[in-house]
């Protein structure tokens, strides 16, 4: 019998056995990792009271009853009876209890689990917020690029429609115009207008109201009668509605009480403004011009480009609301407009564009010929550069030169034995002339750099190699001063190496040669390596153009103007050429070369002399020739203009920076002062080296800076702000004298710039607030007071530390605070006044102008020193 057969048998009834039977399930794992569930019975028997009291039951797995097994069930049956041994077999029987280190490492794990699990939900949690953080920002995002996306296209819809709707009121307004136009020619083609018209019917209905046999006329008559009996509705004829009468026209139709002229009568009252034109002879303004517009425009500029009278044009603008004049300007937009609408085309430039072309380059077919090369002697201030180039030249330079230095760039051009050309600058060796020495390596070819084998390399020899490296162009080194007992020219190149120079004597590829201008001693060696390296360097230069180049130097000559010293760098320059030179323009009066004979043209690398410009250009800037006076005046004036444009934006300072630093130049003393120079690069470099005197207390201020002699007009300047006139190599004329003896102004007059310099610094040393040192004297404590009259309250003292002494300076402390500061007005050793008295003696002080004293206070004596601070 099967064990469901057993079970349905048994189930109304108690099974027939000992002890009570229970089911279970049993899971058992296989090695191969698949499980299975097994029913276990368990039966439990009888026990008796000795064994009940024990607890202890027994506990066997029984099959329902007899029946037959299989082999695989018999295996499972087998296997379900060793787990059930392996459980425990006794209930309530406790078989092993947790050690304490147990029941601690329990507890760790558990804590250690329940920590884990508490981090790896905060860290779930936080990875959900920082996941739906950024899923809202995404959708922000697409939100809202989706609005901008449907702003744009809406804004873009407007934007159609409004066109839309504006061409239908164009159409419809040609519409009209042409209507207009066609009614017109027909009624001129007829020879009756429109008023005739009118006139005519008027006179018609006229007689035919005034006929008696008309019978209209009675019944008018009686109407008229009708409307005048009492109680008739007798309305005002302003009131009464007018019937119309005539033909019905367009200007009749929109016209009301309050007459408008309509925008097809302003149209119309154009056309008939443009035949008048057409009638004067201006037929040619109604060709279709393509016309160049700037940035900034006037008006009549405006017009002739157009090719239309000023005043049409003034006319146009009127009708569009504006009222200008001829003089006045006309931003880029609104002149297109006016352009446009008058039928030419536009092609707009910026003005910065007037530049372009100025200079233009060489053509692909240019015939390139070998020009001079340009050679810049440098070094360090007396080390003989202005020498050696006078021995080159055998002119004598440097007697010309105050104090026997350089203070312009003087360009030169000499003729080798072999009938080469080679021309020279020569640039001051003086710290302040940094500018120029670093113009004068820009527009050469090679740099000589002298060095003295007495002094070896200084700071101004440092400062000329790093310009020849900033401006890429070779050197050559050339070591002065051989003649003289005891140098060593190999220390000058070994120094040299420092400063990365390495000569060929040194095994670099930098030429060297050893000379002496005082005995002329190797000159031929220098012109070699001269042309060595100008051959090496394959100079060329194109003399069938428009010359360009640059400004070595310019001054202001009393009897001659603006002088300009050039260095042709292409082309020819002739006299009559129009040239730019910078912000300044001219036409070429005169040319002369370096040895102040009169020539016709200069040809590339040639130094020349101008006269003929309207100012005093700037040292270095780029000269050019143009075709017209109207596009050099155009090219200097927008250059002037944008100098003037950056002058007035560094003054008018708006930022916050600028603020704080107005603020603190109100606290810096300045010293004012008008500079005149004879030639421009002096004034440069003068105003250069009083810019870097300035300090955090006191400056110089340049008030005013020119080329030429002192006019009265300086003078008048420097008595407005009390400032002194500072005349470098130039002198005041009499008006100029008279001014300043009667107005009290000084006149300083200067040769050489080093002693310029000194005394602008030794005024602004004087400017300098002095320096107070304090020294300790002694200290004094207070042992009594007493009120005396006439003099006050005076403290009895004992002197503790060094001494005290009458007129010092006091300090009265109290609690180690200081509550006075003052003057020791008397100082007495019993009633003997006493000039000093020192440590371990008592005596008797009173401060001027003070009260306040205590027993227990301390009073310390000091004298204070005033140091006068001078400038680095």
């Amino acid at each position: 019998m099967s064990d469901d057969t057993q079970e349905k048998s048994t189930s109304g009834r108690k099974p027939l056995s000992l002890g009570r039977r229970e089911t279970g399930a049993v899971k058992q794992s296989f090695s191969h990792g698949r499980t299975k569930t097994v029913v276990v019975e368990k039966k439990r028997r009888a026990v008796s009271p000795g064994a009940a009291k024990t607890g202890a039951t027994k506990t066997t797995a029984k099959s329902s009853g007899p029946k037959l097994v299989k082999p695989a069930e018999g295996k499972a049956a087998a296997e379900a009876k060793r787990v059930v041994k392996e459980s425990p077999a006794k209930k309530g029987k406790v078989l092993r209890q947790l050690s304490d280190e147990e029941k601690k490492k329990r507890l760790v794990a558990l804590t250690k689990a329940k920590k884990e699990q508490e981090e790896r939900a905060k860290r779930l949690e936080a990875e959900r917020k920082e996941r739906e953080k950024r899923e809202a920002d995404e959708k922000a995002k697409l939100e809202a690029a989706r609005k901008a996306q449907e702003e744009e296209e809406k804004k873009r819809a407007e934007e159609a429609e409004a066109r839309r709707k504006a061409e239908e009121e164009a159409k419809k307004l040609l519409e009209a115009e042409e209507a207009e136009r066609k009614r017109r020619q027909e009624l001129k083609a007829k020879g009756i207008s429109d008023a005739s018209k009118d006139q005519q019917k008027k006179d018609d209905r006229s007689n035919f109201a005034k006929d008696d046999n008309n019978p209209l006329s009675a019944l008018g008559g009686r109407i008229k009668q009708k409307r005048n009996q009492p109680g008739a509705d007798n309305r005002n004829a302003k009131e009464a509605p007018k019937r119309r009468s005539g033909r019905l026209t367009i200007s009749k139709a929109l016209e009301d009480d309050e007459r408008q002229r309509s925008l097809a009568s302003v149209k119309r009252a154009r056309e008939r403004e443009k035949a008048r034109r057409a009638k004067r002879g201006n037929q040619a303004s109604q060709q279709a011009r393509e016309v160049v517009v700037p940035d900034v425009i006037t008006v009549a500029e405006l017009a002739s480009r157009m090719a239309m009278r000023q005043t049409d044009l003034i006319k146009e603008l009127m009708k569009q609301g504006q009222m200008v004049t001829g003089n006045q300007t006309l931003d880029a937009d609104t002149a297109q407009i006016i352009v446009e609408d008058l039928g030419h085309t536009v092609k707009r430039v910026s003005e910065a564009d007037v530049e372009d072309g100025l200079i233009a380059p060489d053509a692909d077919d240019a015939k390139l010929e070998s020009r001079p090369p340009v050679v810049t002697i440098m070094g360090h201030v007396d080390h003989g550069k202005t020498s050696l180039l006078d021995a080159l030249r055998g002119a004598n330079v440097v007697d010309g030169e105050a104090g026997g230095i350089t203070q312009h760039i003087g360009a030169y051009q000499i003729t080798d034995k072999n009938k080469n050309k080679i021309t020279f600058l020569d640039t001051p060796g003086h710290a302040a002339f940094t500018a120029m020495r670093a113009r004068g390596a820009n527009v050469t070819d090679i740099v000589i750099v002298v060095v003295a084998a007495d002094d070896s390399v200084m700071p101004q020899t440092e400062e000329a190699i790093s310009h020849a490296k900033a401006a890429g162009v070779p050197m050559i080194v050339a070591v002065n001063k051989i003649d003289k007992p005891g140098v060593d020219p190999n220390k000058v190149k070994t120094d040299l190496l420092q400063y990365e120079v390495q000569v060929e004597s040194m095994g670099g590829e930098i030429q060297d040669v050893e000379v002496s201008a005082l005995k002329k001693t190797n000159l031929d060696g220098l012109i070699e390596a001269i042309t060595l390296q100008s051959e090496l360097l394959e100079l060329k230069g194109n003399a069938d153009r428009e010359a360009y180049g640059t400004v070595v130097e310019a001054q202001l000559d009393k009897g001659r103007g603006a002088v300009a010293t050039l260095l042709v760098q292409g082309g020819t320059l002739k006299r009559g050429d129009i040239v730019v030179v910078g912000s300044e323009w001219g036409k070429v009066r005169a040319l002369n070369n370096d040895q102040g004979k009169q020539v016709k043209e200069a040809i590339p690398s040639q130094p020349i002399e101008i006269l003929g410009l309207n100012g005093v250009p700037e040292p270095g800037d780029q000269f050019a020739v143009v075709e017209s006076e109207a596009r050099a005046r155009e090219v200097a004036e927008y250059r002037a203009r944008v100098k003037r444009e950056k002058a007035n934006a560094q003054k008018s300072g708006t930022s916050l920076e600028q603020m704080m630093a107005q603020l603190q130049d109100a606290e810096i003393k300045d010293l004012p002062v008008v500079i005149k120079g004879d030639v421009q690069g002096s004034v440069e470099a003068i105003v250069g080296s009083l810019e870097k005197m300035a300090t955090d207390e006191v400056r110089v201020r340049v008030l005013h800076t020119g080329v030429g002699a002192i006019s009265e007009s300086d003078v008048i300047l420097a008595e407005a702000s009390g400032a002194p006139v500072i005349g470098f190599n130039v002198r005041a004329n009499k008006q100029a004298r008279d001014q300043a003896e009667n107005s009290g102004t000084e006149i300083r007059y200067y040769s050489v710039i080093y002693d310029l310099i000194d005394d602008i610094k030794g005024t602004l040393s004087g400017m300098l607030d002095p320096e107070l040192r304090e020294t300790f004297l002694g200290n004094a404590e207070i042992l009594e007071t007493f009120m005396v009259s006439k003099v006050g309250r005076v403290a009895g003292c004992r002197v503790t530390e060094g001494m005290v002494k009458r007129g010092s300076k006091v300090r009265l402390l109290r609690d180690n605070v200081v509550i006075h500061e003052g003057e020791l007005s008397q100082l007495k050793r019993f009633k003997d006044d006493v000039q000093e008295v020192p440590a371990g003696q008592e005596c008797g002080m009173s401060f001027a102008n003070y009260d306040d004293l205590k027993v227990g206070d301390f009073i310390e004596c000091f004298d204070v020193e005033r140091i006068e601070r001078t400038l680095d």
